[in-house]
């Protein structure tokens, strides 16, 4: 399913009304300590090098505790608000099961919902005063939105001499590789600004990106 299109902000008859035609809208959400922030930033960055106009609105709460943590990143218009409507998103992008559960209803029908399948149990699941969602259950929940589900498992998290890839760079390189970010930024371009962003991790970084872009993500 293409992307969202509509008109351009300043009508312009040449490449760049294709390029501003695009509108595409991006709900993350995790726990602190995860890099959300981060795939948010690094997705705005490679949008505004291709001259598409991005508004990136982050949100935190006791992120050093494993709050909630949700960002909004909104391509293709000069200006618009920070609170995207429900059913409005064309990507999820989810690095916590049961935080996915909370940006379910963010995604419109027919959108891509990328899940990196990590938990991290409240302390009132720990002490059996609360369940926790299965996956069957939050595939269960996406189906009735009509959004399609590409699942991470973090087990399948590759490993660089020894040491697990960053997560959030790898779940960037799904989510361009797996959904139709792809259609929007072009991979090379995305993996340019994952590896000047940190110039001493550059390969690990690179690898972790391009490992997510040869990820099997799917519905299971």
């Amino acid at each position: 399913m293409n992307p969202k299109s509509g008109a351009t902000h300043h009508g312009r008859q040449n490449a760049d009304e294709a390029t501003h035609a695009v509108q595409y809208d991006i709900y993350l959400v995790g726990v602190g300590g995860q890099g959300v922030l981060t795939i948010g930033d690094l997705i705005a960055e490679a949008a505004m090098a291709k001259g598409l106009p991005v508004n990136f609105y982050p949100t935190k709460g006791m992120a050093q505790r494993g709050g909630s943590v949700t960002v909004q990143v909104r391509i293709g218009r000069e200006v618009i608000g920070p609170q995207m409507p429900e059913g409005q998103a064309d990507l999820v992008v989810a690095m916590e099961r049961s935080e996915a559960l909370k940006a379910i209803r963010f995604a419109r029908e027919g959108s891509d919902f990328l899940l990196y399948g990590h938990v991290w149990e409240p302390t009132k699941v720990m002490l059996g005063r609360a369940d926790y969602p299965t996956l069957d259950q939050v595939r269960e929940t996406l189906e009735g939105a009509g959004a399609r589900l590409h699942y991470l498992d973090p087990a399948d998290l590759p490993r660089r001499d020894g040491a697990r890839l960053p997560a959030n760079v790898y779940v960037l390189g799904a989510a361009v590789g797996c959904t139709t970010l792809g259609e929007i930024l072009d991979p090379e371009a995305v993996a340019e600004v994952v590896t000047s962003r940190w110039e001493r991790y550059a390969a690990v970084n690179e690898a972790a990106f391009r490992a997510g872009l040869e990820a099997s993500a799917d519905g299971t």
